[in-house]
């Protein structure tokens, strides 16, 4: 899939990414060596690395080493990852900073090219695939899944049942690079909300779209609901992983609901976390509506790609999973 994230680097920047990239094939590898001449990375068309070398691998006769670098860079870093598991050749040109360098700067686009290029030099010793697996961020690729439950007491029957319900309802959150997101509160399965986790999402899906920011592992987020009294949800997270590099688990920090007046909820699309930044907790702009900071349905966020969203386990009724631990 073509991305719609354009890349503007700096002359002086890119010069100095070509000549590490030249660095990266020209380099001598003596543990390479401990393999034979099988392993060796695929160079980039033009490259000054580039030599007659006959590959007996079936695959690379077939597919050219242009193409299987062509077909790399459009790879997303996690099938990049699963690729490297395919052959000690895939594994060491995967490692090409080209492939990562991309990946960086589509996730951290709000940062800005520059400030990522000297973070990338001060922290993670120039290595794009170190910023990679060790910078925070907040994954596109799916969707982030908060399954709450509660007990509501039933009616009861004639004094002798009193019966209980458990109820369970779900918080989902769809993240892109440019600082925008999408939220529902929804008691539908994960495989039914991920088909209108869209911008193109009508009304009657109760899709709400905000506004984030990310720093360090802090993710600050806010939604407006529109209507005749309308309300602003902020919430605040801390990003974590089950392993390096996962980013698939957010704690929900705090969940406030606040009132806004009529000027500033005038346009939806507006950047609503700028106007209720700086607010307190119990701040709130409407008299109608006061500011309620929840303490109830702020169980982790869990990530699901979108590749899993059918067979994830949050899809299986109360009766077959009363209590789930996102671990």
């Amino acid at each position: 899939m073509a991305s719609d994230f354009a890349l503007s680097v700096p002359d002086e920047l890119e010069s100095a990414l070509r000549l590490k990239a030249v660095h990266y094939f020209v380099t001598k590898r003596p543990w390479l060596d401990l393999y034979g001449v099988n392993v060796r990375p695929v160079a980039p068309v033009g490259s000054v690395s580039r030599k007659p070398y006959v590959d007996p691998a079936l695959i690379h006769h077939c597919l050219p080493d242009e193409l299987l670098f062509e077909v790399f860079a459009r790879m997303s870093p996690y099938d990049l990852g699963r690729a490297a598991c395919v052959c000690r050749k895939w594994k060491y040109t995967i490692r090409n900073p080209v492939f990562w360098r991309s990946a960086c700067l589509k996730a951290w686009q709000l940062s800005g090219v520059v400030e990522n290029y000297k973070l990338v030099q001060s922290k993670y010793e120039g290595s794009w695939r170190k910023m990679w697996l060790l910078r925070p961020r907040v994954r596109a690729d799916g969707l982030y899944v908060s399954r709450n439950t509660y007990i509501r007491a039933g009616v009861a029957e004639w004094k002798v049942t009193n019966p209980v319900h458990l109820v369970c309802y779900f918080r989902y959150m769809r993240f892109f690079p440019s600082g925008r997101f999408l939220y529902k509160n929804s008691s539908q399965k994960v495989k039914d909300v991920a088909k209108c986790m869209n911008f193109r999402a009508s009304k009657t899906d109760s899709v709400f779209r905000g506004h984030f920011t990310l720093s360090d592992n802090q993710v600050e987020a806010a939604v407006l609901y529109p209507g005749m009294r309308p309300t602003v949800l902020r919430i605040r997270l801390r990003l974590r992983g089950t392993t390096a590099g996962a980013n698939n688990r957010m704690d929900p920090l705090s969940l406030v609901t606040s009132g806004v007046d009529d000027n500033e909820a005038n346009n939806p699309d507006e950047d609503i976390l700028g106007v209720v930044e700086g607010w307190q907790d119990d701040e709130s702009h409407n008299p109608d509506v006061p500011a309620v900071s929840h303490r109830r349905g702020l169980m982790p966020f869990v990530f699901i790609p979108f590749e899993e969203v059918e067979t994830s386990v949050l899809n299986l009724p109360v009766e077959k999973m009363d209590y789930f631990v996102p671990g």
